[in-house]
């Protein structure tokens, strides 16, 4: 029989653990972000989220071309073209040697390795803030079931240090991984984009299907936030976002849904990692305000 990895043995990859965070569930919390998504939303405000493995962030506009990530990379992937140094992405490792030898801060590596005994020593820092203010810790990413057995212990753990815990998902994952990790969540914050498959394929790479399917079941055992990302273009129509509201009322039976405001600040993190990216917008304030009226009064 395969021995069970210990707190300080099971490793995930992380790329941020943010503390006093207000805005991903009740109270005070420390939302810990694990690396790795099955979609890949156009306007995905975190992308470095979306791959599994460590990634470099390079911030061209402070490099000075001094050729020291050159001369430490390990795989031969920094080299200086035109005077401009460039970065090949299938042989970079994310090993952060760069990083740690840039003199202008213009690298940063995100994600990083980490096991259940590391996260639950800065999450329980906080314990005091999260008694206050009835808070605790939240799950995301990417998507945290992603790495389902690392997200498990860590729920678990937390259930054992008796902490509020809530699960922020995307809701695409097979219904048995889910049904593992719902056993230590005590609220779902959950998205949803749209309503018709084929236009969720052509956003994010996936259909819908089953994260519609997943709300559903998930709706009648646990309580579940739905949060809504409103996208300029996409489902940010009055149209679009009445019929959302009524899938949550009919088929969800649940009554709050949180609309989000598409901020543009993630968009320069595309050009970071030598990905292209779709500009969008902002939608005007009285358009959202027009939107979170109609969720309040349906």
């Amino acid at each position: 029989m395969e021995e069970t990895k210990t707190g300080k043995e099971m490793k995930g990859i992380i790329f941020n653990i943010q503390r006093y965070s207000i805005h991903d569930g009740p109270g005070i919390r420390t939302t810990v972000f694990l690396k790795g998504c099955p979609l890949t939303c156009f306007w995905c405000q975190n992308p470095e989220s979306q791959r599994l493995e460590p990634e470099i962030l390079f911030d061209r506009t402070r490099c000075t071309s001094c050729g020291q990530c050159i001369v430490t990379c390990p795989s031969g992937s920094n080299a200086l073209t035109d005077k401009v140094v460039k970065i090949d992405r299938n042989k970079c490792t994310g090993c952060g040697q760069c990083v740690a030898v840039c003199p202008n801060q213009s690298r940063r590596l995100a994600g990083r390795s980490a096991t259940v005994d590391e996260v639950m020593e800065e999450v329980l820092r906080d314990r005091r803030f999260y008694e206050n203010s009835g808070g605790g810790i939240t799950l995301s990413g990417g998507e945290p079931s992603m790495q389902a057995d690392f997200a498990l212990e860590l729920l678990r753990r937390c259930k054992e240090d008796r902490l509020h815990t809530a699960l922020d998902t995307c809701g695409y994952t097979l219904r048995k991984t889910m049904q593992r990790l719902l056993e230590y969540t005590d609220l779902v914050l959950y998205d949803i984009k749209c309503l018709d498959p084929a236009k969720h394929i052509r956003a994010t790479g996936k259909s819908n299907e089953l994260i519609l399917e997943n709300a559903k079941k998930m709706a009648r055992s646990k309580e579940m936030w739905i949060r809504v990302p409103l996208v300029p273009g996409f489902n940010d129509s009055e149209e679009e976002v009445r019929m959302i509201l009524t899938f949550i009322k009919e088929e969800l039976g649940l009554t709050k849904t949180d609309l989000h405001r598409y901020n543009p600040l993630g968009e320069e993190k595309y050009e970071r990692l030598d990905r292209p990216c779709t500009h969008l917008a902002p939608q005007r304030e009285e358009h959202i305000e027009k939107l979170r009226e109609i969720a309040g009064s349906e």
